[in-house]
């Protein structure tokens, strides 16, 4: 694959090539949903990961961002790689490649053990740090109903009663603690790596803080909620054996479902990822009936 055929203009290859002279692209890992393009490089006996956006990209920051404030605890322990190198006026990150294979769609996503480092590294990112934001559920209930007021295709009864229950969101809970927060953490955006202890035994770590942000430790718990707990609670016990406790509250869990029911469902139709949307709108129907 040739530099040129990347998708990068011409200011974030020569970035690259001045970060890695030796740099050579092995490989285009990009999702393919946003102008984010991810690329697999290797410079000598080395692996890169390099993250180019565009002018527009939300990603970007918040990933560059994470790298520098919140992933020090990560690294020290082994579970992230390292940011390398970036240029904030072209949008482009050179991330230390992270050794193994992406944990979804192989028997690593449904293993007990994964699970449980799972949770025993979430945790580490958790501890880091709490913050207080008195406006966040403010934010949290505007955003989420500006996301109704855009385009999609939730029905509209559906639609009238999200939008019922987000209004009667109670806002005042000024002292609700926020961490340090992954955002997308599930076995999409998990690697799991063959430990050098016993072929039986694999090692977990974990990619892309393109959603990093300050919220509820919750939050990181919605993705891996709907997709596997509700279909094998065995993967949910592992995971608070790896966590240590279960951070949700029942009344505080079924806004944050609903929210990201909202948002799951509203910006998989913006992005055109059909499979995405189903899971928002099944995400939807099930936040709903818990008010």
């Amino acid at each position: 694959m040739h530099w040129g055929d990347t998708g990068l203009d011409d200011d974030q290859i020569a970035f690259v090539q001045q970060t890695l002279p030796d740099a050579v692209v092995v490989a285009d890992e990009s999702w393919g949903l946003l102008d984010t393009r991810v690329l697999l490089v290797r410079a000598g006996d080395d692996g890169f990961t390099v993250k180019a956006s565009g002018p527009t990209n939300t990603h970007f920051p918040r990933e560059l961002d994470a790298h520098r404030t919140a992933t020090a605890a990560l690294r020290a322990s082994g579970d992230a790689g390292a940011l390398v190198a970036a240029n904030e006026e072209h949008r482009i990150l050179v991330l230390e490649r992270v050794p193994g294979h992406l944990a979804l769609g192989t028997p690593d996503e449904h293993d007990p053990d994964v699970h449980r480092q799972a949770g025993a590294l979430l945790r580490r990112l958790h501890d880091q740090d709490t913050r207080h934001d008195p406006t966040f559920l403010l934010h949290e209930q505007a955003k989420a109903l500006a996301a109704l007021d855009a385009p999609h295709r939730i029905p509209d009864d559906v639609v009238a009663r999200a939008r019922a229950a987000l209004r009667a969101l109670p806002t005042d809970h000024a002292t609700q603690s926020l961490v340090p927060t992954h955002g997308d953490f599930h076995p999409r955006n998990w690697i799991v790596d063959d430990d050098a202890r016993d072929d039986h035994h694999r090692r977990l770590r974990v990619i892309d803080f393109g959603r990093f942000g300050w919220r509820p430790a919750s939050f990181d718990l919605t993705r891996l909620a709907v997709l596997h707990w509700q279909h094998d609670p065995a993967l949910e016990a592992a995971f608070f054996d790896g966590y240590g406790d279960d951070p949700r509250t029942p009344d505080a869990w079924r806004w944050l479902q609903l929210r990201e029911a909202v948002g799951t469902a509203t910006w998989a139709y913006a992005v055109g990822d059909e499979g995405f949307e189903a899971q928002g709108h099944d995400m939807l129907r099930r936040a709903l009936a818990a008010f």
